[in-house]
């Protein structure tokens, strides 16, 4: 890609048929998905929950580190790690998704992180609510967006910048919405947001801004580049898109049997085979399970866990009792959550490769 065309922010698409390339390997080396056999885990152990990092991890010293809370407010905060801390304090279990899983499977790619289904992750996250600390500033009237900025820096597609995100003023005010230094009883690790991260239930991975530094509230819609130019979708270069926000509903099959070393591929013995997975959507609470044990041509409904209402920004378990008779299978999982939505069968492409929730599809040898 040229640097004019970067310069416009534009996504570039793999030709039909062009493998991996190394900018994209070396994306998959510092990023890591969650191996999807711990899907096992109600709370995802810190070191196998997803990673994205969009520049460099940044080098913070939280004793000299400070939020500063600004913009069109009333009264400006600078707040040290200690008087955060010192607040009311919640701990509560969120799913993060990456709204570019599954990328790696469009045809064609966008290229970019090349993720296949495992950018995912639960965890108890702990911290203090937004909202009281926005009030305690003083929101203007006025105020219609407000701004995160990280301390990570660096140029995506030719424009240089601190990653920044808004998001409405009504979704920063809501209740759920933490300012958190706790990652399953522990103190964040560096690669999770260190000294402070945003955590929003519902939205996908870009709108949960790590090392966080300011806090601007707006009178006018953030039109920073991570919300104007990344994370749309679009079909068209020229289209300016529509805005990733929730994540969509989506159920994950945990890998069956044991694999093949380098094709992953999966077997199992004949008889009765017990599946298992996660679902989840941040949009509305999952109803419906399904799974198809023949490539997709029929379907059944799985065993939902009862919802948990004191988690319900979780996923929730499924299960499904599977006769495997000898020879080749593919499995297929699909979600649907409150709001109608169903995962769909066949791909529904855009530029980015973001939002994709196509169904999984694990293809499986049953041995006699």
């Amino acid at each position: 890609m040229s640097t004019d065309t970067a310069s416009l922010g534009l996504a570039r698409v793999a030709e039909r048929g062009e493998g991996v390339g190394l900018d994209e390997l070396a994306l998959a080396t510092r990023n890591h998905g969650m191996p999807l056999e711990a899907l096992r885990y109600d709370v995802t152990p810190p070191g196998l929950h997803y990673v994205l990092t969009h520049f460099d991890i940044p080098a913070v010293d939280p004793a000299t580190w400070r939020l500063e809370i600004g913009g069109a407010v009333d009264r400006r905060l600078a707040l040290t790690l200690d008087e955060l801390m010192s607040r009311p304090a919640v701990t509560t279990r969120v799913l993060l998704e990456c709204a570019g899983n599954g990328r790696a499977r469009y045809e064609p790619r966008p290229v970019s992180q090349p993720w296949l289904l495992e950018a995912v992750g639960t965890a108890e996250w702990t911290g203090t609510p937004l909202a009281p600390l926005l009030a305690e500033a003083g929101i203007s009237p006025d105020a219609v967006d407000v701004a995160f900025t990280g301390a990570d820096h660096g140029i995506e597609r030719g424009v240089e910048q601190d990653y920044a995100r808004g998001l409405p003023l009504a979704e920063a005010r809501r209740p759920e919405a933490l300012l958190v230094w706790a990652m399953n009883g522990a103190a964040l690790l560096p690669q999770h947001g260190a000294p402070l991260r945003l955590v929003v239930p519902g939205w996908y991975g870009m709108a949960q801004v790590k090392w966080l530094t300011r806090i601007d509230v707006l009178t006018e819609p953030f039109t920073g580049y991570q919300n104007a130019t990344a994370y749309r979708l679009k079909v068209d270069a020229d289209d300016p898109g529509e805005p990733v926000t929730r994540i969509r509903p989506r159920a994950l099959l945990a890998p069956p049997g044991f694999p093949d070393f380098m094709t992953r591929e999966r077997f199992v013995h004949a008889g009765q085979v017990p599946l298992t997975g996660r679902a989840w959507s941040g949009r509305a609470p999952v109803t419906r399970v399904e799974v198809s044990t023949d490539g997709g041509e029929s379907w059944g409904d799985a065993v939902l866990a009862p919802a948990d209402p004191a988690h319900p920004f979780a996923w929730r378990a499924w299960s499904y009792h599977w006769t495997a008779r000898p020879g080749r299978s593919e499995l297929l999982t699909r979600a649907t959550d409150g709001s109608g939505e169903t995962q769909p069968v066949e791909q529904q492409w855009n530029r980015q490769g973001m939002a994709n929730n196509l169904v999984q599809r694990v293809p499986v040898t049953v041995l006699p």
